[in-house]
């Protein structure tokens, strides 16, 4: 069966784009994604969010860098990647993130994480971790017993395409310009793109790629991913957009 994996630069609109093929009721007075796909969603990225936000829950001093605590605190987070009591929500309209009984939706999104996740997403062992998770997610989703009841999932993450979920039956690197991915994450975290919001933005989302880039190519489609650019794209514009890349491959 099924799965579209959407890998991208931060800010390329990944995680705010890549749910909505799988749940809107229209696009543009067609049938929508949803109703079309029946899939369910994986948000990867917020899965090493979580872990980062239960290592600080747990004490870990993800922000001190210094060579006398870096090694125990990669390791410990490791360990907590590995048994990470995460509910993961797979229902594209009820994206609700509980980390051992707390509802996280909120603070996994805050600049307090989004300062140290990449220390965790550049965590190997993490990633290891992480990543047998969401296989079994994505293969989970191939059957009855899955929340799309077999018919598949999206999931979206920076080495999905490459690393997760390399035979995936629709494959899509979504991309965009730098001033254009500043842009969208100053609004999001903001809520204006002005020139003071975008330059509180630059550090999060340039510094994350260059970190993320050491143990993840992302920048650059594999063979058989179709790269979309969402740099001139509006909402509506990307989604349909997708949607088509999605028909095509699953034609």
């Amino acid at each position: 069966m099924a799965h579209e994996p959407l890998p991208g630069t931060a800010g390329a609109g990944a995680r705010r784009r890549d749910r909505r093929p799988v749940r809107l009721r229209q696009v543009d007075d067609r049938a929508a994604p949803r109703e079309l796909f029946g899939l369910a969603y994986l948000d990867t990225g917020a899965m090493y969010r979580a872990v980062a936000w239960y290592a600080r829950e747990r004490g870990l001093a993800l922000a001190d860098t210094s060579p006398a605590v870096v090694a125990s605190v990669d390791e410990a987070a490791a360990e907590l990647a590995r048994a990470l009591p995460l509910v993961e929500p797979l229902d594209p309209e009820e994206q609700v993130f509980v980390v051992d009984g707390t509802d996280v939706t909120a603070a996994i999104r805050t600049s307090e994480i989004s300062t140290v996740v990449s220390r965790i997403a550049t965590n190997l062992a993490v990633r290891a971790a992480l990543r047998e998770r969401q296989r079994a997610i994505i293969a989970r989703e191939t059957t009855p017993q899955g929340w799309s009841e077999g018919r598949g999932i999206v999931a979206e993450g920076r080495d999905i395409t490459t690393v997760v979920a390399p035979d995936a039956t629709v494959r899509i690197l979504l991309v965009a310009g730098e001033e254009a991915r500043l842009a969208r994450r100053a609004a999001e975290l903001f809520g204006a793109a002005d020139e003071a919001a975008i330059e509180a933005t630059r550090d999060q989302v340039v510094r994350r790629d260059a970190d993320d880039a050491t143990v993840s190519e992302f920048h650059v489609a594999a063979d058989g991913v179709v790269t979309l650019d969402s740099s001139t794209l509006t909402l509506p514009e990307t989604l349909e957009a997708a949607t088509r890349i999605v028909e095509q491959g699953r034609a």
